[in-house]
């Protein structure tokens, strides 16, 4: 039994507990950096997509045509693209996502890093001027390319917190062994490269941290794999040809935002979630917006484990099996996509539930909203999305093809060939990037309300992480409880302590 002075404590410590500890128990939280309203996520959403897609038709109304001309009503691309001196403002970039990965800062802030020099010959101890030297490094940086380049990996590339990789002005590839690795870190954002090849590799010695080299098993040959990573945007990149994934999402991330990208020539093209038993994934949440899901594609577009995955103005024009696929109750919300059925009769849903039987998925909330169905494509609700039922359709309205169309026109590198091939011109205006200026940024700290109160503001540079508090709080907590109740309580609470 508590003594009463202890019960008095652990009171006192729950009333002045951390924001996120009572919040998360309000609702229902399992992730520190998962957004406590989805929904609202959704909405910010929409309505950027709404007051770009307006802009657009008031500057046609208005007769002005060479403003009208470089929008499209893609938020994201109409954020930047439209400013003739995008090249000496890059960190403009940072501000311009949606969805749940809209708090990704990358490397804004920080200062320029140009990389001039292709080769990866050592994971272990990279040289100035390569890829891997750039990611690795503590302090917030925004990579470019000082000209078109193919990095050919040796292993692992692996990300150290706040950085931008920006390919916008030059022809990136990144292809080899190991390819990006995002594992335990936050705000990152990945611009205009080609991420293609990607083996998988191990067995060896990385770099992680300008202090730290590790042992590293082998991967298993994705282009981009999130391990327990949050704040990540990847956007405009032509993904393609890799040994599993072409991205990865596992493991706790969340607060993710896939935008723009050309996704082809692949089989199992997303997975979001670990397991079906690993329920921290139950906080995962990924905004998947603007993407062209083209040829060659065979399933998991994605494919959900858990969490909340917004689903919104991708273009599905090719699949062999299914398109969005799912197991452990994740929430589906699909709003606004084409899905254009291949001519296969049996491989005409879009949608699959794997390896569950009907009356375990009917509860689940799968649902469609004003989505276009093509050559006989149909989407299967279930749970809240099931209250509103669509029919399948024959043809596409002329008005919402041309919409999809125009919101993702420029899916995949700007300029180039999608599918890992050279050809087309670069955005460049013809000057290489360079410099080492410190950009437009400058960090806010969007005021003292904690991360709930700030997530849709600019995050400033890393404070001492909130996971770790709350970890150590809520481990202090029950080391107090058990050492109450018990004569082994702190022997019982060792393992929370050695996990911080």
């Amino acid at each position: 039994m508590l003594r009463p002075t202890c019960i008095f404590f652990i009171c006192f410590l729950l009333s002045s507990s951390p924001s996120f500890l009572t919040k998360a128990i309000i609702y229902n939280l399992t992730l520190p950096h998962q957004h406590p309203d989805p929904e609202a996520v959704v909405q910010h959403v929409q309505s950027s997509v709404n007051a770009s897609i307006t802009r657009r038709q008031m500057l046609s109304l208005q007769g002005k045509d060479n403003q009208q001309a470089c929008l499209t009503g893609n938020p994201i691309d109409d954020c930047w693209r439209c400013d003739p001196n995008w090249e000496n403002n890059r960190q403009r970039l940072a501000d311009c996502a949606i969805g749940f990965g809209r708090t990704a800062v990358g490397g804004k802030g920080g200062r320029i890093y140009v990389v001039t020099d292709s080769s990866d010959r050592d994971a272990a101890n990279p040289i100035p001027g390569t890829l891997r030297h750039a990611v690795i490094q503590d302090e917030p940086l925004w990579i470019i390319f000082s000209a078109d380049m193919t990095i050919k990996l040796k292993h692992e590339l692996i990300f150290n917190n706040f950085k931008t990789v920006d390919g916008r002005g030059a022809k990136v590839h990144v292809t080899g062994n190991g390819c990006i690795t995002l594992q335990y870190v936050s705000n990152i954002i990945i611009h205009n490269i080609h991420v293609h090849h990607c083996k998988p590799s191990g067995h060896t010695i990385v770099r992680s941290t300008p202090t730290h080299a590790g042992w590293r098993g082998v991967s298993d040959g994705d282009g981009i794999s999130l391990f327990s990573a949050h704040q990540i945007w990847i956007d405009h990149c032509s993904l393609s040809y890799c040994a599993d994934g072409l991205v990865d999402a596992i493991m706790g991330s969340t607060a993710i935002t896939i935008s723009n990208n050309y996704f082809s020539h692949h089989d199992e093209v997303m997975l979001l979630g670990h397991n079906d038993q690993y329920t921290m994934d139950s906080g995962m949440q990924v905004t998947i917006a603007f993407n062209h899901f083209g040829e060659a594609l065979v399933q998991r577009m994605p494919r959900c484990r858990r969490g909340y995955i917004h689903v919104v103005n991708n273009d599905f024009t090719q699949w062999e099996m299914y398109a969005i696929g799912g197991s452990a109750n994740p929430t589906i919300n699909s709003q606004g996509n084409r899905y254009t059925a291949p001519s296969d009769e049996n491989a005409k849903e879009v949608t699959k539930r794997v390896d569950t039987d009907e009356g375990e998925w009917t509860g689940w909330n799968w649902r469609t909203d004003g989505d276009i169905m093509v050559n006989g494509a149909f989407f299967v609700p279930s749970g809240a999305g099931a209250s509103i039922q669509y029919a399948r359709a024959s043809s596409v309205n002329p008005f919402s093809a041309g919409l999809i169309n125009q919101l993702t026109m420029n899916a995949g590198v700007f300029g180039g060939a999608r599918d890992g091939q050279d050809s087309g011109e670069p955005i460049s205006s013809g000057t290489s990037p360079g410099g080492t200026s410190n950009g437009d940024g400058g960090y806010s700290d969007g005021g003292s309300g904690g991360y709930f109160d700030m997530i849709f503001k600019n995050a400033a540079a890393p404070p001492a992480s909130s996971t770790v508090t709350t970890t150590i709080f809520l481990s202090l907590l029950i080391i107090l409880i058990l050492y109450t109740t018990t004569n082994q309580g702190v022997l019982l609470s060792l393992p929370l302590l050695l996990s911080l």
